[in-house]
């Protein structure tokens, strides 16, 4: 199977404080399955982050519940993490005297990209792009 055919990994959980956990494993899985170990660390902060805003800010109705998607991008993967909430993240501000947005901040220094993104239904999609440092290309082994 080549880069380009890989399948989208999705996942749903309940949205508990222990998801971030089983999505770190599952991503972990799936990134050493694409042979992108090298960005692992990266990859399961911006994961951590996300996904505990969702759980979080997330305050839906309850049987709501939190996706994740791992899509393999060029040189990296693009996590996505989905919710029914509305109210969308707003870029840090940076504040160092400030608790809130230092987890969008570590998502954005350690993602090449990330957004919000509307998505069928209601609730919003955030997601980031983690590639191989330096621009090349992970070793495919595929």
């Amino acid at each position: 199977m080549s880069e380009d055919e890989l399948p989208e990994v999705m996942r749903r959980w309940a949205r508990h404080p222990r998801c971030v956990g089983l999505a770190r494993m599952e991503l972990r899985k799936t990134l050493a399955g694409w042979s992108l170990v090298v960005i692992e660390d990266a990859a399961l902060i911006v994961l951590s982050e996300l996904v505990t805003n969702a759980v979080r800010h997330g305050r839906v109705s309850p049987g709501r519940e939190i996706e994740t998607r791992y899509l393999r991008a060029s040189g990296g993967v693009r996590i996505e993490v989905h919710d029914a909430a509305d109210a969308w993240p707003e870029k840090p501000a940076f504040d160092s005297d400030s608790e809130d947005g230092r987890g969008l901040g570590l998502i954005a220094a350690l993602a090449d990209q990330w957004g919000v993104s509307e998505r069928v239904g209601v609730g919003k999609a955030v997601w980031a792009v983690v590639t191989v440092p330096g621009g090349g290309e992970a070793l495919w082994l595929g």
